[in-house]
């Protein structure tokens, strides 16, 4: 069994002319890493036209993607990062920090940056930890469980124990971001794309609001209080700015940390990956998550615009045309990555761009690594082994690449089922 999203299932000829990186299904049902291949081989910059009046630029290679992204001054986000919004000004532009080019995305971005340091980040292990466990509890059962689903709900497990947002609330969150992220995915979509985004987006600054608005009265040890607290030159941030944060903080975790596990586990139970990292687990664990994070890529792309003209692998794009820089294509380029298709948990150096890269590199990553920290922790310490019982899905979006689900058989140690009981037992009795 093989992951479309990690590896190509076959290198065979590919017609670059009916490869159309907006179609959705290419990425829910294609192969769309044998398309990046021979664009990278072929045509690195590639020009596709979207309808009648509109295209973009694909960018396949490392060096170009990694100088599109860094360069803010060449190439801007403030007229949108995605592709749905194509030919469109985001109706958030200067007001969340993906939106904005420096000097004012910096400032947007201190006061999350300051509450997101390590240390500050670390202290919320144990928190994080147990919420994982509860995560993965359905696997006491010894019977097949939806792995991928249950890896949705890492985002609030992490996110949500920072924020301090009630359990109560973490599915329909998990729902909401997940409609931000796919509002074309049968599953998640209300019938029409935008309505479904509207919708997504008008819930989720509203539930913000209200929690803002309380915790503003009683601040505690939460990130959304170290946000509220944080002194930027003697003021307070704005409300408009908090609630940009939390709703940036909660995508992004949405974006990347559910489907970094699943794109592991189809290694896990298809190569020997599994027992080699647990047997040299405290000499690869380090570079082997880094590992896992390059070959995920599960942010699919970004998207900038020109702000003049540039000449990018011999191609001139012209000023105001989009350019998306694809991920997964940078993240398995040969001449950057050795072996770019091979699960390497020792490589290294591992310079995978799945965070981004310069002013816009993910200010969530240090929550992101602590979660794969713990995560693969309790797999690797705690399970005997794994194994998946039925068809894997990919997620409908051509932003989010991921697996959404997967039946999964996993055996837990009989050493370690007490602490799965306890985190099922912790939830059930009342506060």
């Amino acid at each position: 069994m093989t992951m479309r999203l990690s590896r190509p299932e076959n290198f065979q000829p590919v017609d670059l002319a009916g490869i159309d990186l907006m179609d959705h299904g290419l990425f829910s049902q294609g192969d769309p890493h044998a398309a990046w291949a021979l664009m990278r081989e072929h045509d690195p910059v590639r020009w596709q036209n979207v309808g009648d009046e509109l295209g973009f630029w694909s960018v396949t290679t490392f060096a170009d993607g990694e100088l599109v992204l860094r360069d803010h001054t060449r190439f801007t986000s403030q007229r949108g990062t995605m592709l749905f919004l194509l030919g469109k000004d985001d109706p958030a532009r200067g007001r969340q920090m993906a939106a904005t080019d420096p000097p004012q995305h910096s400032r947007m971005r201190e006061p999350v940056q300051k509450a997101l340091t390590n240390k500050a980040v670390e202290r919320y292990r144990p928190a994080i930890q147990a919420e994982i466990r509860r995560v993965l509890a359905p696997a006491l059962s010894d019977e097949t469980f939806d792995f991928a689903s249950s890896m949705m709900m890492l985002p609030m497990a992490a996110a949500g124990t920072m924020m301090g947002v009630p359990r109560e609330y973490w599915p329909r969150l998990t729902e909401l971001t997940a409609m931000s992220i796919a509002p074309e995915d049968p599953e998640f979509t209300t019938g029409d794309a935008k309505r479904t985004l509207e919708l997504a987006h008008r819930e989720l600054f509203a539930f913000f609001h209200d929690i803002v608005k309380v915790r503003r009265n009683d601040l505690g040890d939460d990130l959304i209080s170290m946000l509220l607290s944080i002194d930027l030159d003697g003021r307070r941030p704005e409300t408009g700015a908090i609630l940009s944060n939390c709703y940036s903080l909660i995508l992004g975790a949405n974006v990347t940390t559910p489907y970094v596990p699943t794109g592991a586990m189809v290694e896990f139970t298809t190569t020997p990956v599994f027992e080699d990292w647990r047997a040299n687990r405290a000499t690869v664990h380090r570079t082997a998550i880094d590992e896992t994070l390059r070959w995920a890529s599960p942010a699919n792309h970004f998207m900038r615009y020109a702000l003049e003209d540039v000449e990018l692998s011999g191609k001139l794009i012209r000023q105001g045309e989009a350019v998306v820089v694809w991920l997964g294509a940078c993240n398995r380029d040969e001449k950057v990555f050795a072996n770019p298709y091979e699960f390497d948990i020792r490589r290294k150096p591992n310079r995978h761009i799945t965070f981004g890269v310069g002013s816009h590199y993910c200010v969530g990553h240090t929550v992101a690594r602590l979660t794969m920290q713990i995560l693969f922790d309790e797999l690797i310490e705690h399970f005997e082994g794994f194994e998946i019982t039925g068809p894997v899905e990919h997620l409908h979006s051509n932003f989010v690449a991921g697996i959404k689900h997967m039946p999964l058989r996993a055996q837990i140690r009989k050493e370690s089922r007490h602490l799965y009981e306890a985190a099922v037992d912790e939830v059930a009795v009342p506060a």
